[in-house]
């Protein structure tokens, strides 16, 4: 192990030794003042988890998440300087924490909050406008490729994960029903918002995000499910400006 990867692995591990060599300004041991910068490094990172995974955070409750991030900024120290973008790996994280397996619902709930912030700091794009759509001929619609926004995101899941979201942030939400939910986040203004998806919406869009046709995505829609509607849809696209670029086979 190298000088520093061996001052990383202590830094970030209270159980390790002051690394050999550290000095205070007085020319003696480190350790005091080592102790003080490992402390306020590992504040840091968990308040940056913190604010980057807010759900997630009231589920588990304060402490049960501090600890959970302790072993998260252990494991998967920043590299980043940024912290705007750190815990792009605490999801995945979450679902191979053993300890938390009984809470099967977490990792999702993880990735619609690192979805959101990601939605915040994506780049902006300017819509299309409604009458360049209402300009393509009925006939050509089924070959068109749609541009989505950068700050567009799908979360798909086999829980309850819009429900789950609107519980704990909205006063008087109603409680979760089993059942799955697809998650489109969109930036309509400054502010990153979750939206619920249609059945088959989920399949719709992901078929999109993959470059095919619309026609194809409302396929892959209603294969998915057959009470599937196209138009709630392209209305949800349209309003909330996700739709930056029409292609078209003409």
């Amino acid at each position: 192990m190298t000088g520093q990867e061996t001052f990383r692995a202590a830094l970030l591990d209270p159980a390790q030794a002051v690394p050999d060599g550290l000095l205070d300004g007085h020319g003696g041991p480190a350790g005091r003042r080592f102790a003080v910068y490992r402390n306020n490094v590992a504040v840091a990172l968990t308040e940056a988890l913190e604010s980057g995974f807010p759900t997630v955070r009231k589920l588990l409750g304060p402490q049960n998440f501090r600890g959970v991030a302790g072993l998260y900024l252990r494991a998967h120290p920043p590299a980043s300087p940024v912290m705007m973008l750190y815990g792009g790996t605490f999801p995945a994280f979450i679902a191979g924490t053993p300890q938390l397996a009984h809470r099967g619902y977490l990792p999702d709930v993880a990735r619609l909050d690192l979805a959101l912030r990601e939605a915040y700091h994506a780049a902006d794009a300017q819509p299309v406008a409604p009458e360049v759509l209402a300009a393509i001929p009925a006939r050509a619609l089924e070959g068109i490729r749609i541009t989505l926004a950068p700050a567009l995101r799908l979360v798909r899941s086999r829980w309850p994960l819009h429900a789950i979201h609107r519980f704990n942030h909205e006063p008087g939400a109603p409680k979760p029903a089993p059942r799955a939910e697809d998650v489109l986040v969109t930036r309509p203004g400054f502010d990153p918002l979750p939206r619920l998806l249609p059945p088959g919406g989920g399949a719709a869009l992901a078929a999109l995000g993959d470059g095919r046709t619309l026609g194809a995505a409302l396929e892959a829609g209603a294969a998915e499910d057959p009470a599937f509607d196209p138009a709630a849809l392209l209305r949800l696209l349209a309003q909330d400006g996700c739709i930056t670029g029409v292609e078209t086979q003409e």
